[in-house]
């Protein structure tokens, strides 16, 4: 199962899309809470962020996730905002396995999506 914590509607209509074509199970969650919750109950392959989410707090995610063993080994990816180097940078210190802008999700996503 891939979890992506997002709630932009484009980006989560191209990862929609790719999931589906490779029949991978994709789940969405919109909180810190709700994210951890759905690791701890379902075994999680991926978890894909929206770093220029602020509400959501991708990167209290990422630290929940280093602070328990079940969940540290998991691998994420992080989009940002091209020009938001900071942020994508900030990301991988945070533990964010992979950090990258959003425009490159396009041809990436469904390489993402089969991992």
């Amino acid at each position: 199962m891939i979890l992506a914590v997002l709630d932009d509607l484009m980006f989560s209509s191209k990862i929609k899309t790719a999931a589906n074509q490779l029949g991978v199970d994709l789940r969405f969650s919109r909180s810190v809470d709700g994210a951890i919750e759905t690791m701890r109950k379902n075994p999680t392959t991926l978890v894909i962020f929206d770093l220029n989410n602020e509400r959501i707090g991708p990167l209290a995610i990422v630290a929940k996730m280093k602070e328990d063993p079940a969940l540290a080994a998991i691998p994420t990816v992080g989009y940002a905002s091209h020009v938001q180097t900071e942020v994508i940078n900030a990301a991988r210190q945070a533990g964010v396995g992979e950090g990258t802008a959003r425009s490159s999700s396009g041809p990436q996503t469904p390489a993402i999506a089969k991992n």
